[in-house]
């Protein structure tokens, strides 16, 4: 059975859901996202799309599939959010604060967490696994379409199917993503970037995404979706043919009171050299520190995130960081001097830097793990691997 929501023109008409299919046969359930930022419509006009062409057509769908549009005052405003950012509010404590406030002192965006949250938690409870998230974004620079994920084996398993870049490590800088509540729940979850704000391109690359993502997960057979290879193409010729893995490296953050501005014309992927003038920050020029790439340049008013620098993760690398991922190495940390668990859940670690600090950060990431500075001697480091449901996913095809 399929639903579709028509298209709103006041938020007293807007729906939470886009869509909703439910397939007559067991099957996975996909969650998808759209405009989480609110300056960012491309992923709820692809949405719209693909629901649009299910009610039409004959498919043969199994398992469930549901479009969820996010920040909806913030879409009403084409703004990036009104009075926080929704996309960076999913972590366990604030989603507890939030909870518990009343709700006269509730601001705009945790409202529209309480009820993004209420609609993830029924879905988990009422639907079968396995789970799939897809939280759908543009960026405000010229950009080759990506994916970003939580470095999990099952995540980087499930996207290395697609014909794009693939970015790990961006939940070591930032605090309170979407996707991140649900990779600490176990579930494969990827955020799609599908090109600049308001370019048709970035609707087009989403919408090419969505089918291929219901194929991939085996929601409907490959030779049901006619324009398949087309879609495939698409991707790969936008992404310029690089499905490489790439690591963020750098994060250049702003506060609230910071002025800052990006010199003009640099693009996401582009390689800049050591010394290369890249922003005015405070008056104060910002120069990269070392031969990279740049990543998600900053061309807005609103954001955190003045630009990030990543690079290229080598085959080797990949291919031993899942051979000791696989064989558990990491319990063997703890023997070492300035390690322990932080818990018994055995979920994190506990680092003493003055003790451990001839240990590298690259040396922990090809375990798995991603830290959090807790004071000036101490880091935290969480493990996805450990709380991946690799059971959930074992008999899919792509795994």
């Amino acid at each position: 059975m399929t639903e579709s929501i028509e298209k709103p023109r006041s938020i007293e008409q807007i729906s939470r859901f886009i869509g909703k299919v439910d397939g007559e046969q067991n099957g996975p359930t996909i969650i998808c996202f759209g405009g989480i930022h609110g300056n960012e419509p491309a992923g709820v006009k692809a949405l719209e799309n693909l629901f649009e062409k299910l009610n039409k057509g004959s498919f043969e769908v199994r398992g469930t599939l549901i479009g969820i549009r996010g920040n909806i005052p913030a879409l009403l405003q084409r703004r990036r959010f009104l009075n926080q950012d929704l996309n960076r509010l999913w972590t366990v404590e604030k989603i507890g604060e939030i909870k518990n406030k009343p709700i006269s002192e509730l601001e705009v965006e945790e409202v529209e967490l309480l009820e993004i949250e209420r609609i993830i938690s029924g879905a988990l409870g009422s639907y079968e696994p396995p789970f799939y998230f897809i939280d759908f974004h543009t960026t405000s620079s010229k950009t080759l379409p990506f994916i970003t994920i939580n470095d999990a084996l099952i995540n980087r398993k499930f996207s290395k199917q697609f014909p794009v870049p693939i970015i790990l490590g961006i939940e070591e800088y930032l605090d309170g993503p979407l996707l991140s509540r649900m990779n600490k729940m176990g579930y494969v979850s990827l955020g799609f970037e599908s090109g600049q704000h308001n370019e048709e391109s970035a609707v087009k690359n989403s919408i090419a995404f969505l089918w291929l993502t219901l194929v991939f997960s085996g929601m409907i057979e490959r030779q049901e979706v006619e324009y398949f290879e087309i879609y495939y193409k698409q991707l790969d010729a936008s992404a310029k043919a690089d499905s490489r893995f790439y690591e963020v490296v750098h994060r250049q953050g702003l506060k609230k009171t910071d002025e800052f501005s990006m010199l003009n014309g640099y693009e996401s992927f582009q390689k800049v050299t050591k010394g290369t003038l890249l922003a005015i920050q405070n008056r104060e020029k910002v120069f990269a520190e070392k031969n990279t790439m740049l990543f998600m340049p900053l061309y807005q008013q609103q954001g955190a995130e003045g630009f990030f620098l990543i690079k290229n993760i080598p085959r080797w690398a990949l291919k031993t960081s899942a051979i000791l991922r696989k064989t558990k190495f990491d319990n063997l940390l703890t023997l070492l001097p300035g390690i322990t668990w932080s818990s018994s859940a055995k979920e994190s670690l506990l680092v003493n830097l003055s003790v451990a600090r001839f240990f590298t950060k690259s040396f922990f990431h090809l375990l798995g793990y991603r830290n959090r500075e807790v004071d000036k001697t101490h880091v935290m480091m969480y493990n996805r691997e450990r709380t991946a449901s690799n059971h959930m996913y074992r008999n899919e095809p792509w795994y």
